[in-house]
C-alpha cells in the first residue's frame, strides 16, 4: 500500500483521489466508476434487491449498497445535454440515431421496404425579429459584409445578437420559443390536410389510405430562437409495415410541406403587450432525402447522423445556461423581480426566489435581456400557463427537444428495454449464476435516493474514465486497430 503525506498536497481533489486510493476496496469502488463510463453526475441510491426462484424458493442473489464501499449503488444520469454528462448524452444521440436510422432504412423492428417511402427532411425556422450580426455569403460561398459593415469570423460573439437592441422584439422572441410546439402541432394538423387536397381527396378517404409519420429535433440558433429538422415519411394506413399508393410521391409530400407551414398561425392576446401573430419564418428548406449509397447530401446515414447530434444539445449552445434559474421550492411564485435585475425575497422558502441576480449571469448581453424579458412576461396572469419563470434558462421553449410520431420506427423506451436486457443478461452470466425461467424469478427490493454526484477524488476518476474512452473512440474512428 502506499503511504503518502496528504497535508503536501495542495488540491483537495487530489488529496481525496489519494485517500480513495490507499483505501482497500479501492477496486470495488473503481469499477463502480468504470461501469459507468465516465458519467459526470451519477446518481447515489441506497437499498437492497433479493432475486429467487418462486417455484423452489431458492434465494439465487442478494444484493444491498452497504457492500459498496461508499454505501451506496451508483447509476448513470442518463441527461441528454452534452453540457452536462458527455457519457449519457453520447449513449441519448446513439439511441436517437438508431431510432431515426431504422424510420428511413428499416431495422429494430420496422421492415426494409420502409426505405421506398417518400420521405423528405424539413427545416421550419423562426421568423425575424429584428436585424442580428451575422456572415451572409454570395452563391459562391464567399462571406460578405454584415449589415455594420464588418467581416465576422465564425466565432465572432456578436454573431446572432441585434444589430439595434433597443428596437429589437424581445417579447415577440420569447413569445416564439414558448408556442414552439404550438407551432409545430398545428403544422402537422395542416400537413395532413394539405395532402388531403394535393391528392383530391377528402381528408377521410386520404387516411384510410395513407398515414403521415415524422420524426424531429429541435435546435438552437445563435439569436436564441428554436428552429426543427424534421424527417418526414408518408406510410400506408398501418404505418411503417405498409406502403402507400404510387400517387403519393415526393413531389406531393413536399409541396404540401411548404403549404401547411405558410399557413400555420398562432394568435397570442394581452392587454400589457397587445396582440401577435406568431408564424413559421420564410426560410423553409425541403429536401428528398435519398437511398443509402445514393451520391446525394442527405441520404439515410447522413440525416439519422445530423438529427442525433442536434439532440443531445440544449439552449446553452446558443451562449445561455443548462440549468434552471428559479427557485425549486417556490417554483419563481413568490420572487418579485426588480428593474435592475435583483428579485425580492421569496415569502415562501426565505429564498431570493432566483440561482442568481440576473445582471450576475455569466451570460452575453442578448442572452440576459431575453431571459429577463421570460421574468418580465411570467409575471403577467394571461402567461401564466406557459411557465416562463420555470423556463427562461431556455430562453422560453418548453417542449421536448426530440419527439416522433406513433409509427415512424421504434422508441427510445424500446431501445433501452433491449439494453438492459443485455445488460442484465451480462450480469448474470459474470456472477456465475444458472439460467432460470423468467416466468418463475422473482426480483424484490426496496431503493431510496441519496443525492447525486461524486466526492472530488472520484469525479477527477470517472474524468480519466471518460477521456480514456473517448480516446478510444477517436483512434477507432481514425482507423486504428
Amino acid at each position: 500500500m502506499v503511504t503518502l503525506d496528504l497535508r503536501h498536497v495542495a488540491s483537495p481533489a487530489v488529496r481525496d483521489l489519494l485517500r480513495l486510493v490507499n483505501q482497500p476496496d479501492f477496486d470495488r469502488a473503481k469499477q463502480q466508476i468504470e461501469r459507468l463510463g465516465g458519467c459526470t453526475e451519477p446518481v447515489r441510491l441506497t437499498g437492497h434487491t433479493t432475486t429467487a426462484d418462486t417455484a423452489t424458493g431458492q434465494v439465487l442473489r442478494s444484493y444491498t449498497s452497504s457492500e459498496e464501499p461508499t454505501g451506496s449503488l451508483l447509476t448513470a444520469c442518463g441527461n441528454r445535454r452534452a453540457s452536462r454528462c458527455p457519457a449519457c448524452s453520447r449513449l441519448y444521440a446513439a439511441d436517437t440515431y438508431h431510432l431515426i436510422r431504422a424510420g428511413l432504412s428499416g431495422g429494430k423492428t420496422v421492415p426494409d421496404t420502409v426505405r421506398t417511402h417518400p420521405r423528405v427532411f424539413a427545416t421550419l425556422t423562426p421568423p425575424s425579429f429584428g436585424p442580428v450580426h451575422n456572415r451572409p455569403t454570395t452563391p459562391g460561398g464567399d462571406v460578405r459584409p454584415c449589415r455594420c459593415r464588418k467581416l465576422h469570423g465564425p466565432d465572432d460573439a456578436l454573431l446572432g445578437t441585434p444589430l439595434n437592441p433597443a428596437t429589437y422584439d424581445y417579447e415577440g422572441a420569447v413569445l416564439f420559443n414558448a408556442h414552439a410546439s404550438a407551432l409545430w402541432a398545428r403544422f402537422t394538423t395542416y400537413l395532413r390536410r394539405e395532402i388531403a387536397a394535393g391528392l383530391g381527396m377528402t381528408q377521410k378517404a386520404a387516411h384510410e389510405v395513407l398515414r403521415v409519420s415524422f420524426a424531429k429535433v429541435a435546435e438552437y440558433q445563435q439569436r436564441g430562437l428554436v428552429h426543427f429538422h424534421a424527417v418526414i415519411r408518408l406510410d400506408g394506413p398501418d404505418g411503417n409495415t405498409t406502403s402507400p399508393p404510387p400517387y403519393a410521391t415526393v413531389a406531393v409530400l413536399t409541396d404540401a410541406v411548404r403549404a401547411a407551414a405558410a399557413r400555420v398561425r398562432v394568435t397570442v392576446e394581452s392587454d400589457a403587450i397587445g396582440e401577435r401573430e406568431l408564424a413559421w419564418g420564410e426560410q423553409l428548406d425541403v429536401r428528398e432525402i435519398a437511398a443509402f449509397g445514393a451520391d446525394a447530401e442527405f441520404t439515410d446515414q447522413a440525416v439519422a447522423a445530423y438529427v442525433a447530434k442536434y439532440a443531445t444539445k440544449s439552449a446553452d449552445a446558443s451562449g445561455t445556461l443548462d440549468r434552471a434559474l428559479f427557485c425549486r421550492p417556490c417554483q419563481g411564485r413568490g420572487a418579485t423581480l426588480l428593474p435592475h435585475g435583483t428579485p425580492l425575497p421569496c415569502t415562501t422558502c426565505d429564498g431570493t426566489g432566483q440561482a442568481r441576480p440576473l445582471s450576475r449571469l455569466a451570460v452575453a448581453r442578448h442572452v440576459r435581456q431575453m431571459i429577463r424579458t421570460c421574468w418580465e412576461l411570467g409575471r403577467l396572469p394571461e402567461f401564466a400557463d406557459l411557465k416562463l419563470w420555470k423556463w427562461a434558462h431556455m430562453l422560453g421553449f418548453r417542449g421536448h427537444f426530440s419527439t416522433k410520431s406513433r409509427r415512424y420506427s421504434t422508441t427510445l423506451g424500446a431501445l433501452r428495454t433491449a439494453r438492459r436486457a443485455w445488460r442484465t443478461e451480462q450480469a448474470r452470466s459474470h456472477a456465475g449464476l444458472p439460467e432460470h425461467d423468467s416466468t418463475t424469478t422473482l426480483v424484490v427490493g426496496r431503493w431510496d435516493y441519496l443525492g447525486s454526484g461524486y466526492s472530488p477524488g472520484a469525479a477527477l476518476l470517472a474524468a480519466a474514465v471518460w477521456h480514456r474512452k473517448e480516446l478510444q473512440r477517436q483512434f477507432a474512428a481514425e482507423g486504428g486497430c
